[in-house]
């Protein structure tokens, strides 16, 4: 373990300049990741089959209020915040009920789709910051070769190149889990999205099919 340190140590100030930015883009990389990971796959995930049983329990008694309390105490999802909104607009007829769903779709997807694509952002950015440093390092080679002798050039220009690389190496290693990341959690976005879409209109059709033999108020 200590020589990996050692190893790492070494190519770090191999690198020169070019792996500080790089690193800038690795704690981006690796806020934005689990920042996603937290909201896609824990705070906005829900078990969506076992939420619609029991709403859909309450729906089929003709009991509003039921439904409305048991989506609140459900965890606060987009899910279950756009279901939520329908319902509470039940008594004001469909045209309300879709408006309110489609309002409060508006502001509960862009909490699921924010972000993600920085990922693939840094991932780029990371590969030609890597390249950057990678050609300011043999920049540097070569005008340091023009000043040794004949029979060092080749030691220094291989040298020098070998420290030079390592700056595209450290922003593969970036970029790669980064774009891999960005592939991965926007799949699960999008999964997501189509899940609450098909899942909300799905509730609007339950809703105004059993809407008759619920209790409203009067007007």
């Amino acid at each position: 373990m200590g020589r990996f340190f050692e190893v790492v140590a070494e190519a770090w100030e191999g690198g020169s300049w070019g792996m500080y930015p790089i690193a800038v883009m690795l704690v981006f990389f690796l806020a934005v990741a689990i920042d996603r990971i937290a909201v896609l796959f824990f705070r906005a995930n829900i078990d969506k089959e076992a939420f619609l049983r029991g709403l859909k329990k309450h729906i089929f008694a003709g009991d509003l209020d039921q439904a409305i309390s048991y989506t609140a105490g459900q965890k606060p999802t987009p899910l279950t915040s756009i279901v939520k909104a329908g319902l509470l607009n039940v008594p004001k007829g469909e045209a309300e009920v879709q408006a309110a769903m489609d309002e409060a779709s508006l502001r509960e997807l862009p909490m699921i789709e924010k972000r993600t694509g920085y990922l693939a952002m840094i991932g780029n950015v990371a590969t030609l910051l890597g390249l950057l440093g990678t050609i300011a390092g043999l920049i540097r080679c070569f005008a340091a070769v023009a000043g040794v002798d004949a029979s060092e050039k080749a030691k220094v220009l291989s040298a020098g190149i070998a420290e030079a690389m390592n700056c595209t190496a450290f922003g593969l290693i970036v970029a790669i889990p980064a774009l891999v990341a960005f592939s991965l959690l926007q799949g699960r976005t999008q999964h997501m999205v189509d899940d609450i879409n098909e899942t909300t209109v799905g509730v609007l059709n339950l809703i105004m099919q059993n809407r008759e033999k619920m209790k409203l108020p009067q007007a």
